[in-house]
């Protein structure tokens, strides 16, 4: 029983986590159509969020983050102690209890992510709102990818993704 009240609080941890970004950054991307477009800028559009979609929600989300939460997901239902149940969010984010070399990957993609975030936020619009635009396509894609690999970890019989423990 506590395995899956875990589950559910790194679940539901991590969709608030990603939810609340999308929405977020979302705003400040919708802002971007009240400002007077010209070529260049739905050009940058178009670019933001196919080069996002692909090597955010695809790349990062679909074929390496997504699967490894699911996994770490369905490990901690069976391996519940009282520190992964308290900050289960972070232990299916990989943040701790994880090889070694996935911690240190993490955590410098964790500060290449928050570099980039304070650089972007720098821009102007409509500039800031294009590339938003384009991480909201790569948090939703990446986002719709955790839950489709919870469920097929959690309601399938074959889920041979590694949970990356130590």
């Amino acid at each position: 029983m506590l395995g899956y009240i875990a589950v559910l609080w790194g679940f539901i941890g991590i969709a608030f986590i990603f939810g609340s970004a999308i929405v977020r950054i979302g705003t400040i991307g919708l802002d971007t159509f009240a400002y007077s477009l010209s070529w260049y800028h739905w050009v940058a559009l178009a670019f933001s969020v196919l080069f996002m979609g692909f090597a955010e929600g695809y790349k990062g989300f679909q074929r390496g983050y997504s699967p490894r939460v699911a996994a770490r997901l369905l490990y901690l239902r069976d391996n519940v102690t009282p520190l992964r149940l308290i900050l289960a969010p972070l232990f299916c984010m990989g943040f701790f209890h994880i090889r070694r070399k996935r911690m240190i990957i993490t955590y410098c993609l964790l500060l290449g992510i928050i570099t980039l975030i304070q650089l972007v936020h720098m821009l102007q619009q409509p500039w800031r709102g294009i590339i938003d635009f384009g991480v909201v396509v790569g948090l939703s894609w990446g986002t719709t990818s955790i839950l489709l690999f919870v469920l097929k970890a959690f309601f399938t019989d074959k889920f041979d993704h590694s949970p990356e423990m130590p």
